[in-house]
């Protein structure tokens, strides 16, 4: 692993015949789905571990708090996973938190891929541990995932070129340039987290957010919180994915548009990033310019770096 340019931790590259482990901090899964995304992951050049206690059911969780949270604690000090990826999301993650051994992690940091649900746990990684997550898709999503899904995930956590992420029908909102680290993901994801001990920090950050399913006054509700709470003081910018079943996108433009009013900072909409039918990965806590005169978010580095394997 390297150090970036602000104190982030980028985690090392995945090689062809590196070992990525599965684990399942939320909801329970589909096998047939499950096996489909693995079968890719396959196709990518990765051999796959997958526990064998992994498919557990506890009603809407996958296994008991301890089980989820032991199975992520296990392939962090495993030295032959190179990679985690989650089964997927649901709910849970934020059940786990504290359960989650820092300490550890923190001396075997590594890749670590989920999105949604889990990204109460890609936050407080990146805040806790301080190394590059990557909000991107999950195993059970990756067996019907569009191939710019699929091209997406491996680009982020194989290439030794900086990503480069423009939407395909970009809305400005907020017309500037500003750089900082990327930090988001679920919008109701991380407003729960709010008050708790994992509060994140978006301070002097891009913050991006997306969501699935949530009706456009409960979007004004959580980003209201959110502003109220002070989570918006000093961002460098905003970026917005996907909102998927959430209503009219004019309306949720309009409510983002209504609750920045007052802040001088960029806002770009559009993103294919979250449960839409594109998932484009997005590494968190890496440095990036959002510029949208060119409807681009560009990343300063690499998302992963080269490890001495001699």
């Amino acid at each position: 692993m390297s150090v970036g340019k602000n104190m982030q931790l980028v985690p090392d590259r995945l090689m062809p015949g590196d070992t990525i482990g599965v684990v399942a901090p939320a909801g329970p899964f589909d096998r047939k789905e499950f096996d489909n995304g693995v079968a890719i992951l396959k196709a990518m050049g990765f051999h796959i571990v997958v526990p064998d206690d992994i498919h557990i059911k506890n009603g809407y969780l996958a296994g008991s708090d301890s089980h989820r949270a032991d199975l992520i604690n296990r392939f962090f000090i495993d030295r032959n996973i190179k990679a985690i990826i989650c089964a997927r999301g649901g709910f849970g993650s934020i059940r786990i938190l504290s359960l989650l051994d820092f300490e550890s992690i923190k001396k075997n940091l590594k890749i670590f891929i989920g999105f949604s649900d889990v990204s109460a746990i890609l936050s407080v990684l990146y805040t806790k541990c301080g190394f590059v997550v990557f909000h991107g898709p999950m195993v059970t999503s990756l067996g019907d995932a569009s191939r710019k899904t699929r091209k997406a995930l491996f680009d982020a956590v194989s290439s030794d070129a900086g990503l480069a992420i423009k939407p395909k029908t970009g809305k400005t909102i907020r017309h500037g340039l500003a750089s900082g680290p990327v930090m988001g993901g679920n919008l109701t994801t991380l407003c729960h987290l709010i008050g708790t001990p994992f509060e994140p920090v978006f301070k002097r950050h891009i913050l991006f957010l997306e969501d699935k399913g949530e009706a456009c006054y409960r979007i004004d509700r959580m980003l209201s919180h959110m502003k109220l709470a002070g989570c918006f003081d000093d961002l460098a910018g905003l970026v917005l994915g996907s909102f998927k079943d959430c209503g009219p996108v004019g309306k949720i433009i309009g409510v983002v548009d209504n609750i920045f009013k007052e802040y001088n900072i960029p806002v770009l909409a559009g993103f294919e990033v979250g449960h839409g039918k594109n998932n484009v990965t997005i590494p968190i806590g890496l440095n990036a310019t959002l510029d949208t005169g060119r409807q681009l978010l560009l990343f300063h580095e690499p998302a992963t770096s080269v490890e001495d394997r001699a």
